[in-house]
């Protein structure tokens, strides 16, 4: 019996024994794991804390955004300010560089006008004087001619034989060009008649200048020289109401005429 006993014993301390280091490694295996089960807690529970900072630091940045930009905008604002200064400065700058340039154009072409006014002075001159020298090769019988027809057509009363344009109810000839008219005519033009060529067309007395033929409508006063057309300096001029052709030691005549392209 007491074997028996001794045997049941032994069982018991055996099993006891065995079951010890089993639940001591059943025990060491679970602290194993609470370390990692406590580690992969952590991050969740990290994650966990850390949303409502992230949040807040997100509606922060959503709340710090407005005052940024305007903060940007307040910082951008001077400079421009300063540009629109700038270009408000430069502004009558450009606008007198413009004025220059347009006086510069305007100059141009004033001294081209000037040139080409120039060059057609000096071909009238030229014509003119191709005129005279022309007028200068008259034969002996021409010059006779002229001298008595000049002589024929003197008034016997110049103040009641002679006629305005108005008087005759308007001039209503030829009109030579303004840019020709000032070339050639006028108080700054004058000539006289003795150099000029001479012809009657009709009865009437016609003298060439500056291209044209002049017809003289009414008759020279019977108080000029008798050679006023050798000797005195004559221009026509436009005077109110027609061509008219004055003597410069009479001024207060003038012969109404009528201008004839040939």
């Amino acid at each position: 019996m007491r074997k028996i006993g001794l045997i049941g014993t032994s069982a018991l301390f055996l099993l006891a024994g065995m079951a010890a280091p089993a639940g001591a490694r059943q025990e060491k295996q679970q602290e194993k794991t609470k370390p990692a089960q406590q580690q992969q807690a952590k991050p969740e529970k990290q994650q966990q804390a850390q949303a409502p900072k992230q949040q807040q630091q997100r509606q922060q940045q959503q709340a710090q955004a407005p005052k940024q930009q305007q903060q940007q905008q307040q910082a951008q604002a001077p400079k421009q300010q300063q540009q629109r200064q700038q270009q408000q400065a430069q502004a009558p700058k450009q606008q007198q560089q413009q004025q220059q340039r347009q006086q510069q154009n305007n100059s141009a072409r004033q001294q081209q006008q000037q040139q080409a006014k120039g060059q057609q002075d000096q071909q009238r001159q030229q014509r003119q004087q191709q005129d005279n020298r022309s007028a200068r090769q008259r034969s002996p019988e021409q010059v006779r001619v002229q001298q008595v027809a000049w002589q024929g057509d003197r008034a016997h009363s110049w103040q009641s034989e002679h006629r305005t344009w108005q008087q005759r109810g308007g001039y209503d000839g030829y009109r030579v060009p303004d840019d020709r008219f000032r070339g050639y005519y006028g108080q700054n033009h004058g000539f006289r008649i003795d150099i000029l060529p001479v012809m009657y067309v009709g009865g009437q007395r016609r003298f060439q200048y500056g291209g044209y033929w002049f017809g003289l409508i009414d008759p020279w006063p019977e108080y000029w020289s008798d050679d006023w057309y050798d000797s005195d300096d004559l221009y026509v001029d436009y005077y109110g109401d027609g061509y008219y052709l004055y003597n410069r030691s009479h001024p207060g005549d003038r012969i109404a005429i009528s201008f004839y392209v040939n």
